[in-house]
């Protein structure tokens, strides 16, 4: 397949669910069939170099016209999953964050006020119609959100340094039924442990989204461009679904000094990579 741009992928991290076809309904169903046979498919950089192509023309394209009819397959256990773009939608989503994100005088040279505007009147008329919608993806730039990695185990982990022609990657790919156990988990540990807060928040939002799917499917966590903000040694050592596990843990048996030294090795470990954003 054709690259649609040479940009490099931006630093953001993604939170991916994969359903199984029985998921769907007709005639979408038929449609992810069809579309899971095809021998080419777009791959995780190609749906960021189109997303990054929209934004090269005079005035820039803040959200697709069209959804896209793509996605991500896998196969797991002999049962086909799948995890749709849904590019327009994500798109919505993430230009209503943009402001609170970066500084106004910059969002105005990316994107124009009235293209904003114009996108945001097109997102309400869409969602009167669509009350239900919802993204199978979820993005974080800069950084892989602490409630992210409650979902996953270290066990899980999937390290690959790449190749002179492939990106390195690193991945972590779970069950559904065990994101959701491990969110309750974590959910108890914590209110129990602390006030609440960001985390908590955060991690029940998280909870919510993940009900919405089919109890087959197959949650995914990638750390996508991050690994183009750190050293290969250090992703090589980067164990923070492990950290965060022990942290929990450690709330869990009342013990507040091993909780402060894990959350003290993820605070060191990604304050690069926050220092690099704000570099930026």
């Amino acid at each position: 397949m054709p690259k649609v741009s040479s940009v490099t992928v931006p630093y953001a991290a993604y939170l991916r669910v994969y359903e199984p076809l029985a998921a769907f309904p007709e005639p979408e169903r038929e449609h992810w069939t069809r579309y899971a046979r095809r021998p080419h498919r777009p791959s995780y950089q190609d749906e960021l170099r189109r997303s990054l192509a929209d934004l090269l023309p005079t005035p820039p394209v803040a959200v697709p016209v069209h959804e896209s009819t793509d996605a991500f397959v896998i196969e797991a256990n002999g049962v086909l999953c799948v995890c749709p773009w849904r590019t327009r939608l994500r798109g919505w989503q993430a230009l209503g964050d943009l402001e609170g994100e970066l500084p106004r005088p910059l969002v105005d040279a990316v994107l124009p006020e009235l293209v904003r505007s114009q996108a945001a009147q097109d997102y309400d008329r869409w969602r009167r119609r669509n009350p239900d919608a919802r993204p199978w993806i979820r993005t974080a730039t800069w950084q892989v959100p602490l409630n992210w990695f409650v979902l996953v185990s270290d066990d899980e982990r999937r390290w690959d340094k790449g190749t002179a022609d492939e990106p390195p990657t690193l991945r972590y790919r779970t069950p559904m039924v065990q994101a959701r156990r491990r969110v309750a988990r974590g959910l108890k540990a914590l209110r129990d442990a602390i006030d609440e807060g960001p985390l908590i928040d955060g991690l029940t939002d998280v909870g919510r989204w993940l009900e919405e799917f089919h109890p087959r499917s197959l949650v995914e966590l990638d750390y996508g461009g991050l690994v183009h903000t750190l050293p290969a040694g250090d992703l090589e050592v980067d164990h923070s679904a492990a950290d965060v596990a022990e942290g929990i843990d450690a709330l869990r048996r009342g013990d507040g000094e091993a909780a402060g030294e894990a959350y003290g090795r993820l605070v060191e470990r990604w304050r690069a990579v926050r220092d690099r954003r704000s570099a930026n």
